[in-house]
């Protein structure tokens, strides 16, 4: 039979102490999310043909700007508990004391993804392609920190999955009941995650069937889902998840311009410019793409050059060898003849 309710966990998991440390389980959470799309893009990226490492390179100018998106677009969506008389102004900068927007997050990588490229010399649509999937991971792993914090729910359910929160927790609406269930959105959306992995693994893998089928016929492959179109279908599915969960979230302090949450308004945005970029790529680049690099940022084989020049460096040492050993023969020779005439010499005396 299935639960009456799904039980949230203690508080007492919700951070723990280090030594003078104290460590957020949310944190960790996030971390977890941040690792697994690192390993799942630069897999990706190598098997395009890009050097190992890019992702974490790129990951060093993504992550830290996307969490200050992060913390400016909550801040910006929720002014009520920012502004006003007795608010402390530094409470605009305590991220610790919770307070990310994941919509802040993706503008703010954005950022740090092109920094990211221009440094390392990749495609920012080639890169973004590569992270689709890891990052719709990253998400689904970072929903259990919300989980862990009792926040991210929707209405309340009578359904035999409906999540507890303590009527003490922050986010427990004051107009509801102590033990009433609420729709666990954190859970709705780590599935609506997975699905849409495997859906965009799921298209991209029989496109890439039918472009080969097309080579191997001698026909022209088309793009695929290169140029940032597979960036742009996240995009779509990303939308369509948090604009259906968005619509029934609890969530009082969120401002809602024209009585419509923040977030729906950011999903519509994100729809609209996934759908933008699949039709508008799909028709500047019907070609594959070429590289994941830019044109001109190719890396050179610096690995080979070093393997050429340390069998030069070989060839060298065995040439000097050789030569002391010829060298030391002759010497050799040198001396047992000296030897004979010296015997010789004593002899005829």
């Amino acid at each position: 039979m299935l639960p009456a309710s799904i039980p949230s966990p203690d508080p007492v998991w919700t951070q723990f102490s280090l030594g003078p440390l104290t460590i957020h389980t949310y944190a960790l959470c996030l971390l977890a999310g941040i690792a697994a799309a690192a390993y799942i893009t630069d897999r990706r990226l190598r098997a395009r043909g890009a050097a190992p490492g890019l992702a974490l390179d790129i990951a060093m100018w993504a992550v830290p700007i996307g969490i200050v998106g992060a913390r400016i677009y909550h801040v910006l969506t929720h002014l009520g508990d920012f502004t006003g008389p007795g608010v402390d102004p530094w409470a605009w900068v305590r991220i610790w004391e919770g307070g990310n927007a994941l919509f802040g997050s993706l503008l703010g990588g954005a950022v740090g993804v092109w920094i990211g490229c221009r440094q390392t010399g990749l495609r920012f649509g080639s890169f973004a392609d590569a992270l689709a999937p890891g990052l719709l991971a990253a998400q689904a792993i970072g929903r259990l920190g919300n989980y862990v914090n009792q926040e991210l729910f929707g209405l309340p359910t009578t359904l035999p999955w409906g999540l507890e929160i303590r009527s003490d927790a922050p986010m427990f609406p004051d107009w509801a009941d102590p033990g009433t269930l609420f729709h666990p959105l954190f859970l709705y959306e780590m599935i609506w995650n997975l699905i849409g992995i495997a859906l965009l693994l799921a298209i991209e893998r029989r496109v890439v069937r039918r472009n080969a089928a097309l080579l191997a016929d001698g026909g022209t492959p088309g793009a695929g889902l290169r140029w940032g179109r597979m960036f742009g279908l996240y995009l779509i599915w990303y939308g369509l998840g948090r604009s259906w969960l968005e619509a029934i979230r609890i969530d009082p302090t969120s401002d809602a311009p024209l009585g419509v949450p923040a977030n729906i308004w950011t999903s519509g945005i994100a729809i609209l410019l996934g759908i933008a970029i699949v039709v508008v790529q799909g028709r500047r680049h019907p070609e594959p793409e070429p590289s994941v690099y830019q044109p001109g940022r190719e890396p050179t084989d610096e690995d080979a050059a070093d393997a050429d020049s340390d069998a030069s460096d070989a060839d060298t040492a065995a040439a000097d060898a050789d030569a002391s050993d010829i060298s030391d023969t002759d010497t050799s020779d040198t001396s047992s003849t000296e030897s004979v005439e010296a015997n010789g010499s004593a002899d005829s005396k």
